[in-house]
């Protein structure tokens, strides 16, 4: 049995150093752009929205492969290793597009291969099939196991959810208009259907017994057992992540019925117009 109590929060914090230079990379250069950067090239600027969205993304994600729970998830909990999942893939994500300016990214576009290559990745079908099959990879039992007994092919995991999280996010939340977001009809569907493998993935872990032979070895935290903690992953995955399509679908179609109500009023008012004029005459 494990003890798992207050010591362990306050002393197990994982402070690698690619990750703390990374993240501190990722937002000196994010202020330099939004501030000095912005100015000297008379950009426009990013929102105070956009600001804490960015902000938010990075330390969600920092937060999630720093703190205590890293360690809780490698050596002790399936359960609490999903949440970190779900914190790098569908959380930081689209918060970090949501908080960049367009202009961030039209020096990559400039360039015609980059241009064509980030075409094709961001294709909705591509992003994906990509994405998905990229996380459903990584939860095989065999590759599993790997990224727990090897940092580097654990980080080249976190990596690629990162990375694919934010192709598969592009059509929702794209801030460019050279690789445009989807209609708001279309990312109602992309977002149904994105929903469907992460169901498929939950709920199998849900049903299954145990698969990942570290944590049927490793010591019992809270009297969880193997079979209860990948029971409580597979939900975690399945729900949680779920309840965040479902919330961003009824924003989108709350916008579109609103849309919808805007054109229906135009156009009755041009009637309205015209059949005044008619009169007129």
């Amino acid at each position: 049995m494990a003890n798992i109590g207050l010591n362990f929060w306050l002393t197990h914090w994982n402070w690698d150093p690619s990750i703390v230079i990374g993240a501190a990379l990722i937002v000196g250069l994010y202020l330099y752009a939004i501030g000095p950067l912005c100015k000297r090239h008379h950009f426009e600027p990013a929102s105070k929205g956009q600001i804490f969205a960015f902000l938010l993304s990075v330390g969600l994600m920092f937060l999630a492969l720093v703190s205590p729970l890293d360690e809780l998830g490698d050596s002790y909990l399936f359960s609490a290793h999903m949440v970190q999942h779900l914190f790098l893939t569908i959380v930081g994500p689209p918060l970090l597009l949501i908080g960049t300016p367009a202009w961030f990214i039209r020096p990559i576009l400039r360039n015609k291969t980059l241009f064509a290559i980030l075409r094709f990745l961001t294709y909705p079908a591509v992003a994906f099939v990509i994405f998905n099959a990229d996380f459903f990879l990584w939860h095989a039992p065999a590759l599993y196991n790997a990224t727990l007994e090897n940092q580097n092919i654990h980080i080249l995991e976190h990596m690629t959810f990162i990375i694919f999280g934010l192709l598969n996010w592009w059509p929702i939340f794209s801030p460019s208009q050279e690789l445009p977001r989807l209609s708001i009809g279309g990312q109602i569907l992309y977002l149904f259907l994105s929903g469907m493998p992460v169901v498929l993935l939950g709920a199998g872990l849900t049903f299954a017994s145990p698969l990942y032979a570290p944590y049927i070895a490793a010591p019992r935290v809270w009297g969880i057992s193997a079979a209860t903690d990948q029971q409580l992953g597979g939900l975690i995955m399945w729900v949680p992540g779920n309840i965040i399509f479902i919330a961003i679908m009824s924003a989108l179609f709350l916008r579109w019925m609103q849309n919808k109500e805007r054109e229906q009023a135009a156009h009755e008012r041009e009637l309205y117009e015209q059949e005044e004029a008619e009169i007129q005459a």
